[in-house]
């Protein structure tokens, strides 16, 4: 069999009914810039009727004759109606979130307050202060002149965050502890237009092992196991250069509840996110130490790449996972034990926010080299589409540079990073990138750690 034609059988089985539940409904799939537009093309495979709406209209020519795709969200709640599912990937849509269920809808997603524990930090550490959790002095900054005072007058290792409207780039950590090189960069953000008028949060240093301890609430309580993770912003191996939206994640999941680093945590919140009606997945980002679990930042959606990772640990289908979310309800999520990694494959102008004509990768044919039906479920799509006239091929759909995600599991760490970077060697991508060691940090230092700490 020819691979154009293999990738026609693959993409799409799934109108025959060979991934298909034995319930199938009508699925809108609400994001913002696809966070985790991929998990609309898993529910398509699994026999549901999946209509995406892509609100930046920059990422719509992603998943091209890949998943039916509307203009407005207004046409797919009347298309969906009360009977079908909404899932939302980001934040930013809790207010309608919240009107949606008053009136009736199944709604995946957060709620006005959850948005606010990611949107407003301030706000976030506040609340998290008041359940008891550890917290890192943050100030929220309307304007970069006002946050490189502040730094003159308060001198310490401070960390800049992005907030809404900026992006991941201009993240930075001091290495100072007076704070020096954080004012320093802030001086040329304040000198170049594109940056100018960015909003910025700074928080101050804390050092430790950065964890993250994530899980899914329905409304009511808590749904399946405990999940930690070991995000890998840096851009390239060894945890150098710039801070980008994430290379790459380690995770592995729990059910104990009696774990040290999840009743510090989230287990705290659970009121908290009944309170609001927060139904969705929920992550607390934490440094732990010596002293113990100090809260960062939330994430009160679907995260990227660690969706698709999701994907790849979780053994029950989506579907039924989410509509029993929506539903407020129980459920038995069936998950593989072991350690499990997602690595991003990248490509120009990635991770820079600048384009530049000469690095654009838009057009380019992706091209997959002693790849199997099998291989293909750890494989997940960002800017990627079908131009169907050229056999089904699959192409580069945009010019960020986020292009695909593989995934794999391993009873050991080395053997996932073995399975991962096998399958990623296998696909063909002209001036692809990506880091070769995600996980091997935490083998070599961070594991010991947190058992030292009493966390593992």
């Amino acid at each position: 069999m020819s691979m154009a034609h293999f990738m026609v059988e693959f993409f799409y089985y799934s109108e025959i009914g060979e991934y298909a539940e034995d319930i199938s409904m009508k699925i809108l799939f609400i994001s913002k810039d696809l966070i985790a537009g991929n998990l609309a093309y898993l529910l398509k495979k699994e026999g549901h009727d999946v209509r995406l709406f892509i609100n930046e209209k920059g990422r719509r020519g992603n998943f091209t004759n890949l998943v039916h795709k509307i203009n407005t969200i207004k046409a797919g709640i009347s298309w969906v109606g009360k009977e079908g599912l909404i899932v939302f990937d980001d934040v930013g849509y809790g207010k309608m979130q919240d009107k949606l269920r008053s009136k009736g809808y199944l709604v995946v997603g957060g709620s006005e307050l959850g948005d606010r524990l990611e949107l407003n930090r301030e706000f976030g550490q506040k609340i998290f202060a008041e359940h008891g959790l550890k917290t890192v002095p943050l100030k929220d900054f309307e304007d970069l002149d006002e946050a490189a005072v502040y730094i003159k007058n308060n001198p310490a290792p401070w960390v800049i965050k992005k907030n809404p409207g900026s992006t991941k780039f201009i993240s930075y950590v001091s290495r100072l502890e007076n704070g020096q090189d954080t004012l320093d960069l802030i001086k040329t953000y304040l000198n170049d237009r594109t940056t100018s008028g960015v909003k910025i949060s700074l928080q101050k240093r804390v050092d430790g092992v950065e964890i993250g301890v994530g899980r899914f609430f329905n409304g009511n309580s808590w749904v399946g196991p405990i999940e930690f993770n070991i995000e890998y912003t840096r851009f390239m191996p060894g945890d150098i250069g710039p801070i980008t939206s994430e290379m790459g994640t380690l995770a592995w999941y729990s059910n104990d509840e009696h774990n040290k680093l999840y009743q510090e945590t989230i287990a705290k919140l659970e009121p908290y996110l009944r309170k609001i009606n927060f139904r969705g997945d929920f992550e607390l980002n934490c440094m732990v130490n010596e002293s113990g679990t100090y809260i960062l930042e939330a994430t009160s959606r679907f995260g990227s790449p660690i969706v698709h990772l999701q994907s790849e640990i979780h053994e029950s289908p989506w579907g039924e996972f989410l509509l029993a979310l929506a539903k407020g309800e129980n459920y038995n999520l069936k998950w593989r034990k072991g350690y499990g990694i997602v690595l991003c494959l990248t490509t120009p102008p990635f991770p820079y926010p600048k384009k530049s004509k000469n690095n654009y990768s838009y057009g380019i044919n992706v091209h997959f080299n002693g790849i199997n039906d099998n291989n293909m479920n750890h494989i997940h799509f960002e800017e990627i589409s079908i131009r169907t006239s050229d056999h089904e091929q699959l192409y580069i759909s945009d010019r960020r540079g986020y292009i695909l995600y593989v995934t794999g599991m391993g009873n050991s760490v080395p053997e996932a990073q073995e399975k991962v970077l096998n399958l990623a060697n296998k696909i063909i991508i002209p001036k692809v990138l990506y880091r070769n060691d995600i996980g091997s940090s935490f083998v070599d230092k961070n594991e010991k750690l947190l058992k030292k700490w009493g966390y593992l």
